[in-house]
């Protein structure tokens, strides 16, 4: 999210988790001042995540004592170390990608830790648009306490992926986008309608 009010309708529309990055080189990128007045403007059931990429501890904290977060969201270069301490003041979500030395026991190496399952990319940190590997994301599931699957969702393939998947929860950006960092509303409405479309025939619970 790049602004309360995209913010604000994406909770009331249903989502329970907002995103907000830090990663200088996203062209979702905004800075963490900016990212307390979109915290403060969220109502009290919504929460918010910071997204971070590379980087160490206490500069993370830092930046999210700015903004607000309880939640941040560790994309990149990140030891089960920098995780565990982290751990201790935040909800702490790790990033992998399935790229080809992808090993969904990895994941293990962060057992307090919510894993998020994302699609790679060379260059980019997510909001690729591209959609990970399912089964390879699925075979994380026992390694894991509360997954959550990205990667080029939509309204038109969330409900498959979670058929294929079956994550604790799951993640948009661009698939809900008008515009890099500008969410569609309709989008939202659509994609959450979808969702539950899922949860209803699957037990979904995200």
């Amino acid at each position: 999210m790049t602004n309360a009010r995209d913010a604000k309708a994406s909770v009331e529309l249903g989502a329970h988790l907002i995103g907000l990055n830090f990663y200088p080189q996203s062209p979702r990128y905004i800075e963490p001042k900016l990212g307390r007045r979109i915290v403060e403007a969220l109502p009290a059931n919504a929460v918010a995540v910071g997204v971070f990429v590379d980087g160490n501890a206490s500069e993370i904290r830092e930046t999210a004592k700015i903004a607000g977060v309880r939640c941040v969201q560790l994309h990149g270069n990140f030891s089960p170390e920098i995780a565990r301490e982290l751990v201790g003041e935040f909800r702490v979500i790790r990033v992998f990608s399935t790229h080809q030395r992808f090993r969904p026991e990895d994941v293990s190496l962060f057992p307090d830790s919510d894993i998020l399952i994302d699609a790679y990319h060379p260059d980019l940190r997510g909001g690729t648009g591209r959609t990970c590997d399912w089964p390879a994301a699925r075979a994380t599931l026992p390694f894991t306490r509360f997954l959550i699957l990205s990667g080029g969702l939509n309204a038109q393939n969330v409900g498959r992926a979670i058929t294929a998947v079956t994550p604790d929860a799951v993640d948009v950006c661009s698939g809900v986008e008008s515009a890099p960092g500008v969410k569609a509303h309709r989008a939202i409405e659509n994609f959450v309608a979808a969702v539950r479309a899922a949860e209803r025939h699957r037990g979904f619970v995200g």
